[in-house]
């Protein structure tokens, strides 16, 4: 349809051969963009003029932080270690269940196309619910608390390292595993022994991964009742105890880093 309103020009060769030039389609592109980021604008109600004047006030806040109330550090350690506890178990328990769920979304492995279907469609269901949705979900169905988190953050990891997995599978050498199906072996032990050291590191480090940024959304589920130190936050906030947020986002900043230096490590040590 573009070669039909712009017609390419045609450049007569030495031979006598005509040849098209074809335009650029570059112009038409960024035409597109502008109209989508003008339409972004307006539904947003993006206001330049109001972010110029207020961007200040952030640091107003950030400055009513400082310093932090360190008596406020003794009430918490349980709520962090809650956080914790939960972001590790629904880690391990969503990272376990992925990988069932992966080999039945892999289309290289299950030659039934409506069973990888639906393990795919299950993986992109729960890729689309957000966390907090998640998590609020969970608890109107087991109530208020720490489990209700660690099923959210079970869910999420999931999500995230099945998806990534049952790819991974999709790029496995195939050959030993033909191999060992032609011997006689099942599918199931075809895969425990071809396939699966292949993607042990790659799986291992996305678990790790995954861990670490579970840590930080299991901060926030508190906003809905799951539990951890996201209750402290969000009541810090309420109370306008900026001293406290501070104290909690501090012991909260060195906590994820020093998960993230010792995970960073062991994923180094994996790939």
């Amino acid at each position: 349809m573009f070669d039909r309103i712009f017609p390419p020009k045609q450049i007569p060769l030495p031979s006598g051969k005509i040849v098209l030039e074809k335009h650029s389609r570059t112009p038409i592109i960024l035409l597109l963009v502008c109209l989508g980021i003008y339409f972004a604008l307006q539904l947003t109600q993006f206001n330049l003029s109001q972010l110029l004047e207020r961007w200040d006030q952030f640091f107003v806040i950030v400055a009513d932080m400082l310093p932090p109330r360190w008596s406020h550090i003794s009430t918490i350690w349980q709520p962090l270690l809650d956080t914790i506890k939960m972001s590790l178990l629904g880690s391990f328990i969503g990272a376990l269940v992925a990988l069932p769920i992966a080999y039945a979304a892999s289309t290289n492995i299950v030659k039934q196309p409506v069973i990888t279907g639906l393990a795919r469609v299950f993986l992109s269901l729960l890729r689309t619910l957000p966390s907090l949705v998640t998590a609020l979900i969970a608890t109107f169905i087991f109530g208020l608390g720490t489990f209700a988190g660690t099923i959210a953050i079970c869910l999420f990891t999931l999500s995230y390292v099945g998806k990534l997995l049952y790819e991974q599978i999709e790029n496995a050498d195939m050959g030993a595993y033909e191999a060992m199906e032609s011997l006689g072996m099942t599918k199931g032990q075809a895969f425990r022994q071809a396939i699966f050291p292949q993607i042990l590191p790659n799986y291992l480090s996305t678990s790790l991964f995954c861990f670490e940024g579970n840590v930080r959304y299991a901060a926030i589920l508190g906003y809905v009742g799951a539990g951890g130190i996201g209750l402290l936050l969000n009541e810090g906030l309420g109370w306008r105890d900026y001293a406290g947020v501070g104290m909690i986002l501090l012991v909260l900043a060195i906590t994820v880093l020093l998960i993230e230096s010792v995970s960073e490590h062991f994923r180094k040590k994996l790939l």
